[in-house]
């Protein structure tokens, strides 16, 4: 296995703080940043230009999920090593199921990069798990600290419950959200209402409660909050 400080890195994330300090930070710690992106095209002509062996890229990266990215990338590199960057513990209340990502894909979650060793664990990690793992997984080696992190509420969570909270998020109705979800009014108010709970949201007339589970669902996803 090539060394972690030889092999070739390229960034991309659409947040130009993050991407300037997390190449910077890498560099320092004797990663190869070959590369950086931040946005789509230049994503895609950097990476062939540079053809680096691992990428790591911001879940939201394109202003949408970056699966479609990954997936033409390792088209083009069957043996790409994937990183992915993200902010929420549970990817599905970003519309994105980890049984879709391509294989191999190493998943971590920003709050533990402030350890540098745990994406250097990560950026080797993706190199073998690119052909040797079938699926994409959660990063916990090094970050014991962390590891309530992944430990969750969310986990508590249905599909069915997160589709249904990430509908609220949007701003829709019991009524809107039935007619997407092709069920009943009742069946959508028993579910945001289980929802709440799982949240520990108590009945309150002074709160609107969409707008309380709209804010622990932004809360979650790592949306910056403004006080």
């Amino acid at each position: 296995m090539t060394p972690v400080s030889f092999t070739r890195v390229m960034v991309a994330s659409d947040d130009a703080f993050e991407l300037t300090t997390m190449s910077a930070a890498l560099r320092l710690h004797g990663v190869n940043v070959v590369g950086e992106a931040n946005n789509k095209i230049t994503g895609e002509n950097t990476f062939r230009s540079l053809q680096p062996e691992v990428l790591i890229i911001d879940v939201t990266f394109a202003n949408t999920n970056a699966v479609g990215v990954i997936s033409a990338l390792r088209k083009t590199n069957p043996k790409l090593g994937v990183v992915l960057m993200t902010a929420c513990p549970d990817l599905r209340l970003l519309g994105v199921s980890e049984k879709s990502l391509p294989k191999g894909v190493q998943i971590v979650l920003k709050r533990s990069v402030a350890d540098l060793a745990v994406l250097s664990f990560a950026i080797t990690q993706s190199l073998e798990s690119s052909s040797m793992i079938s699926v994409a997984q959660w990063v916990r080696a090094h970050d014991a600290l962390h590891e309530n992190a992944f430990i969750t509420v969310l986990s508590e969570f249905t599909d069915t419950q997160v589709a249904t909270l990430r509908l609220v998020a949007q701003g829709l109705s019991n009524s809107e959200i039935a007619k997407v979800r092709f069920v009943s009014e009742k069946s959508v108010e028993q579910i945001v209402a289980r929802i709440a709970q799982h949240f520990k949201i108590t009945p309150d007339r002074s709160r609107n409660l969409r707008v309380v589970i709209t804010a622990e669902y932004f809360k979650w996803i790592g949306a910056p909050r403004h006080n």
